[in-house]
């Protein structure tokens, strides 16, 4: 009897390959759009386009963070994430954020010298599976195949992710100094993040925030 069923999660896990969102891309409605260019450095997909000045980001000691914008541009990659997911995901983006930025920086409101201005905008996400994530994740044959995803560094099956930009100036002269589009996802084995259809967005913003603060060092 558990031949059938291995077959069934085989072909589910397989299927959610196919079908997983596409990598983030240059997204044409960004202020920075034509500064960005395909960032060779990065072997996961995950952050196909960047671009970066020669800065010393120790000259910087403040940080505005925006509120991020629920990206509205017709390449968008929502898929069926519902509009107030979207924005209570760009609301908790801007909070964790500031408070991983908090870390090293002090977060103001005004521009200034030593000040930088992040400006982040959540250009796409998916929702977990509600049935088929957990239960590809605890399933042996699904733990096989995020197994793999794992060590490849990819996004396990039928998990839900993030895609946004961020862009980086300096709050005085309005240079833009750092930006690059990003998709994020949980751990390939985080079995917690896939129980409840957000939660594994609200995982990859928390990955993006750790992100954002290794870039500016």
């Amino acid at each position: 009897m558990k031949f059938p069923k291995t077959i069934l999660v085989l072909t589910l896990v397989s299927t959610a390959a196919g079908c997983a969102t596409s990598e983030p891309v240059a997204y044409e409605g960004l202020a920075s759009a034509a500064q960005l260019r395909p960032d060779t450095s990065d072997k996961t997909g995950r952050s196909p386009y960047s671009y970066r000045t020669q800065t010393d980001w120790r000259q910087y000691s403040k940080v505005i963070v925006e509120p991020v914008t629920v990206y509205r541009g017709k390449d968008g990659q929502f898929g069926k994430m519902a509009e107030d997911d979207r924005l209570k995901l760009a609301s908790y983006m801007r909070g964790k954020f500031a408070q991983v930025l908090q870390q090293r920086y002090a977060i103001v409101s005004t521009p200034g010298l030593a000040t930088l201005r992040v400006r982040a905008t959540l250009t796409g996400g998916k929702t977990t599976d509600p049935v088929l994530g957990p239960f590809s994740h605890i399933d042996v044959a699904g733990s096989v195949y995020n197994t793999i995803q794992l060590a490849r560094g990819k996004e396990g099956s039928m998990t839900g992710s993030a895609s946004y930009a961020v862009e980086v100036y300096d709050s005085v002269s309005n240079q833009l100094l750092l930006a690059y589009v990003e998709k994020q996802y949980p751990n390939a084995l985080n079995i917690g993040a896939n129980f409840g259809p957000m939660r594994a967005s609200y995982v990859a913003i928390d990955k993006g925030a750790n992100d954002l603060l290794e870039r500016l060092r």
